[in-house]
C-alpha cells in the first residue's frame, strides 16, 4: 500500500493531478498517448532536419561543396529569415485552414527540401534550400501549442509543453547518432557521401510520422472529434477547450494598443532575445566546429556534442517539474537567475582557455542548461499574461519571432566559423547571460509591484446601494483569483 501510494505521488509530482473520474482518466490517457506522442514526433523530425545539416557540415559536407569563411553561419541566417517571417502567416492560415492538414502539409514540404539537400552541389542551393526549411518549419512550434491549450488544463499543460519542446532536443541529439554511423557504414556506398544518406534517412523517418501524424491527429475539439474518442471523452476536450478561451476573443486595434502600453510587451520580448541567444554555443555547433579545427575524428565530431542536448533535457524537464509543484511565480522567476548564473559560468569556462579541452568541454556542456529556458520564460510569460488571451498570445509570438530575427544576423557578428577558438562569441554569451539575469530581475520587481496593486484592489471596500461597504471575497494571491473569476477588462484598466 505504502509502495502504491508514493508511486502515485510521484506520478502526481511529474504529471500532475490524477482526473477525479475514470472517464476523464481514459480521455487523458488517450490525450497523451495520441496527441502527445504525435506532437512530440512532429517536433522531433523538425529538428532533426534542421540539425542535420550542421553535422552534415563537419561530417565532410564542408570540403565536398568547398565552403569556406562564414558560408556555414549565412546558411543558418537563411534558415532563421524564412523563419521569422513565416510565423505569422501560419497562425493566419491556421484559423482558416485545419491545423490536421497544414501541419502534415508542412512537414511533407520541409522534409521533401531536407531530401532535396543530399544533391545540392554549391553553398547558393543550400542557402536556397534552407531558407525554404524554415518557412515551412515555423508553423511547429505556434501551431502545436495551440492544440495542446486545447486539450490540456494549466494543471497538466505545463509538463506536456517541456516533454514537447525536449522532443526537439531528441530530434538534435538522434541527428549527430544518425551521421555517425551512416559515416561509419555507408560513407562511399554506392557512390553517396555519408553526409548524403543523411538527408535520405531524415527523410525517409519524416514520412512515416506525417503518415501517422496525418491519421491520428485530433484537430481543435470544435473543428472535428477524432475517431479514437468516445462521445463523453470529446464533451470533456470541449469543456476544457471553453474554460482555456475567453467568451469574447475577437481582434480589433484597441488590442494593440493595450498590448503595446503594457511593459510584458517588450520585456518579455527581450527577455527571449536574450533566451534565445544563450543557447548560441548548441544552435552554432561550435562545439563541433572546434572538434573539426582541432583535428578530431568524424565520429567524435558528431558524438561528443551530444552531451549538450541530453544536459538540455534534463535541464528542461527538471525545471518544469520545479514550476508545476511550487505554485509560486518565484519559482520561474529563481530559475530564470540559475539558468543567467549557468550560462555566465559556462562561457567564463570557455573563454578561460579556449584553446584547452577541459575547459571547451565543460563549457559547452554547461552552456546545455539554456535550453530549459524555453519551458521556463515562455511559463513566465504565460503566467503573467493569464488574464487576457490576446495578449497573452502577442507576447508569446513576439518573443519568438523577435528572438529568430535577432538571431539571424548575431550567428554571424559573433559566431563565425572562421572566428576560431570562438572567443568573441564567449564574450557575447557572457554579456547575454548576465542581461538576461537583469531582465528577470525588472520583470520580478515589476511583477511585485503590480500583484499589490491587484491585492489592495481584491481586497479592498466595495460601496453598496445603501451607503453600507463590505470585504470583497475574493482572495488575490500573486495576481490569481482563487475563485477562478478575474474580470479581464477590469484587470487591464487596474493595472
Amino acid at each position: 500500500m505504502k509502495i502504491t501510494d508514493t508511486t502515485s505521488k510521484i506520478s502526481e509530482i511529474i504529471w500532475g493531478p490524477k482526473p477525479p473520474t475514470k472517464q476523464e482518466q481514459k480521455y487523458l490517457f488517450k490525450t497523451d498517448f495520441f496527441v502527445l506522442s504525435i506532437v512530440c514526433l512532429i517536433y522531433y523530425i523538425n529538428y532533426q532536419d534542421r540539425v542535420s545539416f550542421n553535422f552534415a557540415y563537419v561530417s565532410s559536407l564542408k570540403q565536398d561543396l568547398n565552403m569556406h569563411g562564414n558560408e556555414f553561419n549565412i546558411v543558418n541566417t537563411c534558415f532563421y529569415v524564412g523563419y521569422t517571417i513565416a510565423m505569422i502567416p501560419h497562425n493566419l492560415i491556421l484559423l482558416k485552414v485545419r491545423p490536421r492538414y497544414w501541419l502534415c502539409f508542412c512537414s511533407l514540404c520541409w522534409s521533401l527540401l531536407t531530401l532535396g539537400m543530399y544533391k545540392v552541389t554549391n553553398y547558393k542551393q543550400i542557402c536556397v534550400i534552407r531558407f525554404f526549411l524554415g518557412v515551412f518549419e515555423s508553423v511547429t512550434f505556434g501551431g502545436v501549442h495551440l492544440i495542446l491549450g486545447s486539450y490540456y488544463d494549466e494543471s497538466r499543460l505545463l509538463i506536456r509543453t517541456a516533454i514537447f519542446t525536449s522532443a526537439g532536443l531528441v530530434g538534435s541529439l538522434f541527428s549527430g547518432v544518425f551521421q555517425g554511423a551512416i559515416y561509419k557504414n555507408l560513407d562511399g556506398h554506392l557512390g553517396l557521401k555519408g553526409w548524403q544518406y543523411l538527408f535520405i534517412i531524415d527523410f525517409a523517418i519524416s514520412v512515416v510520422i506525417i503518415i501517422y501524424a496525418f491519421i491520428f491527429f485530433p484537430d481543435s475539439p470544435d473543428i472535428a472529434k477524432p475517431f479514437y474518442f468516445t462521445s463523453e471523452e470529446q464533451e470533456i476536450a470541449m469543456t476544457k477547450m471553453k474554460q482555456n478561451r475567453p467568451e469574447k476573443d475577437e481582434f480589433s486595434w484597441a488590442i494593440l494598443k493595450r498590448v503595446l502600453g503594457k511593459w510584458r510587451f517588450y520585456l518579455f520580448s527581450f527577455l527571449w532575445v536574450l533566451g534565445g541567444e544563450n543557447e548560441s554555443f548548441a544552435t552554432n555547433s561550435i562545439l563541433a566546429l572546434w572538434l573539426a579545427e582541432n583535428e578530431y575524428t568524424v565520429l567524435q565530431r558528431n558524438h561528443y556534442p551530444l552531451a549538450i542536448y541530453g544536459i538540455g533535457i534534463f535541464a528542461t524537464i527538471i525545471s518544469a517539474i520545479i514550476i508545476q509543484n511550487i505554485k509560486s511565480f518565484r519559482s520561474h522567476f529563481l530559475l530564470g537567475i540559475v539558468i543567467g548564473l549557468f550560462v555566465v559560468i559556462a562561457s567564463v569556462v570557455h573563454v578561460s582557455n579556449p584553446l584547452s579541452d577541459v575547459s571547451v568541454f565543460v563549457g559547452q556542456y554547461l552552456s546545455g542548461t539554456a535550453f530549459a529556458a524555453q519551458t521556463v520564460f515562455f511559463a513566465y510569460a504565460n503566467v503573467i499574461c493569464h488574464n487576457d488571451l490576446q495578449e497573452r498570445a502577442i507576447v508569446l509570438a513576439s518573443m519568438n519571432m523577435f528572438s529568430n530575427a535577432v538571431n539571424a544576423w548575431w550567428s554571424i557578428l559573433f559566431y563565425g566559423a572562421d572566428t576560431f577558438p570562438f572567443k568573441k562569441g564567449c564574450w557575447a554569451l557572457l554579456g547575454t547571460g548576465v542581461a538576461s539575469i537583469f531582465v528577470v530581475l525588472i520583470i520580478r520587481f515589476l511583477e511585485v509591484r503590480e500583484n499589490k496593486q491587484i491585492k489592495v484592489r481584491g481586497n479592498g471596500d466595495m460601496e453598496e446601494e445603501d451607503g453600507s461597504s463590505h470585504r470583497d471575497e475574493v482572495e488575490v494571491i500573486d495576481g490569481i483569483s482563487h475563485n477562478g473569476k478575474i474580470d479581464s477588462e477590469k484587470y487591464s484598466k487596474n493595472v
